[in-house]
């Protein structure tokens, strides 16, 4: 491992990794009869793909809240001792991908807090975009906020400090009156020893939907998560809602009215395929991509292939829609990146060969379709096009199941600065040539939308078009937006 100048650790072989990082998964379950810490374990083992740096889990028995949480994988930081400890009727986890403040332990979540009404364990998934202004009316109005917890340096410790600050008001209307103040996206869980909580912004671009269980109810980032632990889906949170589950049962606040605009990542990239959103299945959604890039991008090949894991479903549609045929060209080793042991330099100048390694047999001689999910620095595309030619390929055609990704998202992906966003300083054929590509196709906005089935008002596409539904403030925007320098992809 190795440390970013923003204090990030990051695995050096793959600092120049071609996907936009995750943000973080949530999940939390109200239920007496169960072993909460071993349902919010494989909770988070499903939403593992969401976020890689840290995980953690609190747990209440009723009068007291248990906290483990630690750096790495969710399977690296929980041993079945460990859940032993983690005792109670209730739960909220974490697991996180760092998109502001440092990855370090006192940052890993739940962030948890005592006040005067009980003890607070908080998790969140998304980015707020007023933590300064937030920080400033917490030090002017509540001083000693700091002395308490862990010192954290996150939007989550600032949510779980403007919560626990609010003196002689219960946790709910604590919450009612901290929601509005919050600007960005996100999406809550958290808990005291008695109630599960859970809310999500205004205009919903995270998503958090809601699980039954026989005796219980769950809180996840993802339905995957539900699936996994046997809870059935009931319904997304609605954007503007908050949410209280306890002995008296279920309970729902509407603290702003909704304006949806859910992020259209998630289905490029982001979610699991097997989950659901607005109704609709990832991977249908990703194969309906597939078929509408066949449509707008047409080629003669002998053969369609992914870059797994994440062009495989629409791969899948562009072969069935162009009548290609679909081959595996490309063997996907799914642990490299996952490791503390840092590659020697011979070994790091094999780059994405460790990651992935064509099958010579297949694509030999042949005329081939690559499709992936998208292309934001250009580097891993480069590298890859260059193995499938030394491996035989006679023409490599790119086709991308996203519009160029052109701006930086402000709510919860890391993406690269616009700088470094290839698509922003290059016209298509630019970049084609840049990669190496025989051809070079992006699937439109608006074929990407209609595979959706949401009205495009109702998405966020701000990475594509630039326009950002909520507001960024100038002092964060100006390191990520502007175009300062144009970099040389030649």
């Amino acid at each position: 491992m190795s440390r970013r100048p923003d204090g990030r650790l990051t695995h050096e072989l793959f600092s120049e990794e071609h996907l936009p990082q995750d943000e973080c998964g949530v999940f939390g379950v109200w239920a007496p009869s169960e072993e909460v810490a071993k349902l919010t374990f494989y909770g988070l083992y499903a939403l593992q793909h969401r976020g890689q740096e840290s995980a953690g889990i609190a747990t209440s028995d009723g009068e007291r809240i248990f906290v483990y949480k630690d750096m790495g994988l969710v399977s690296q930081v929980f041993t079945e001792n460990d859940l032993a400890t983690l005792t109670g009727n209730l739960a909220v986890g974490h697991c996180r991908y760092s998109t502001t403040g440092s990855s370090n332990w006192n940052n890993a979540q739940p962030t948890l807090r005592a006040t005067n009404h009980g003890t607070l364990a908080l998790a969140h998934n998304g980015n707020l975009t007023n933590t300064g202004d937030l920080a400033e009316y917490l030090a002017k109005n509540f001083p000693g906020y700091q002395d308490h917890g862990n010192h954290a340096t996150t939007d989550t410790e600032i949510m779980t400090a403007l919560i626990a600050a609010q003196e002689g008001e219960s946790f709910e209307q604590a919450a009612m009156k901290v929601l509005p103040m919050l600007r960005g996206a996100f999406s809550l869980v958290f808990m005291d020893e008695q109630t599960l909580y859970a809310a999500r912004d205004a205009h919903g671009v995270r998503p958090l939907v809601l699980g039954k269980l026989e005796h219980g109810w769950v809180f996840a980032s993802e339905t995957a998560a539900l699936d996994i632990v046997g809870a059935s889906f009931i319904r997304e949170i609605e954007p503007g809602e908050f949410v209280a589950v306890d002995g008296d049962g279920l309970r729902s606040y509407r603290w702003a009215e909704a304006t949806p605009k859910g992020c259209i990542f998630e289905y490029v990239y982001l979610a699991r395929p097997d989950t659901t959103i607005a109704g609709r299945n990832v991977h249908t959604t990703r194969v309906a991509v597939g078929e509408q890039l066949a449509k707008e991008h047409p080629v003669e090949a002998d053969l369609v292939i992914p870059v797994p894991e994440s062009g495989t479903p629409a791969a899948v549609g562009y072969a069935r829609a162009s009548g290609i045929p679909y081959g595996a060209g490309l063997v996907k080793n799914s642990y490299v990146g996952r490791t503390f042991i840092q590659p020697s330099q011979t070994i790091r100048q094999l780059g994405i060969r460790l990651k992935l390694n064509p099958l010579r047999e297949i694509i030999e001689g042949k005329k081939i379709v690559v499709v992936d999910d998208s292309i934001v620095r250009g580097n891993t595309q480069r590298a890859l096009i260059r193995m499938l030619r030394e491996a035989g390929a006679l023409e490599i055609h790119v086709r991308i199941s996203s519009p160029p990704v052109k701006w930086p998202c402000f709510y919860g992906i890391d993406f690269a600065s616009r700088a470094e966003l290839i698509a922003s300083g290059l016209e298509i054929d630019e970049i084609r040539r840049s990669i190496g590509a025989d051809t070079l196709g992006y699937v439109s906005l608006e074929g990407l939308v209609e595979a959706t089935t949401i009205a495009e008002s109702k998405l966020c596409t701000a990475c594509f078009t630039g326009n950002y539904p909520i507001e960024v403030p100038a002092d964060i925007s100006n390191g990520k937006n502007l175009l300062e320098i144009v970099n040389n992809y030649e």
